[in-house]
């Protein structure tokens, strides 16, 4: 299992929950999993491509998934997934 945090800006849409586990061997099997268990959550992740929205980040543990093989991202037992809105300003 590993666990995925929600910001809050997103929590309404998996009724309040800041973290959930799921079972995943990848970001790509995670977010199918949230495709099917919290339509509403990946709907706001995702497009209707299944590309991941570009104004999101995902990290996992520490490093973000870009920086490591992207959405291939192989996920281990007890990893945990972070998705963070990106933030800009002027």
């Amino acid at each position: 299992m590993v666990t995925v945090y929600v910001p809050s800006q997103l929590r309404k849409y998996c009724r309040g929950a800041t973290r959930f586990p799921i079972a995943a061997d990848t970001v790509q099997s995670a977010l199918g999993v949230l495709e099917r268990e919290h339509a509403a959550l990946y709907r706001n992740l995702c497009d209707e491509t299944g590309a991941l929205r570009g104004h999101l980040n995902v990290f996992v543990n520490a490093d973000h998934m870009r920086d490591l093989d992207g959405i291939d991202t192989t996920l281990a037992p007890g990893d945990e997934v972070t998705i963070v809105p990106a933030v800009s300003g002027g």
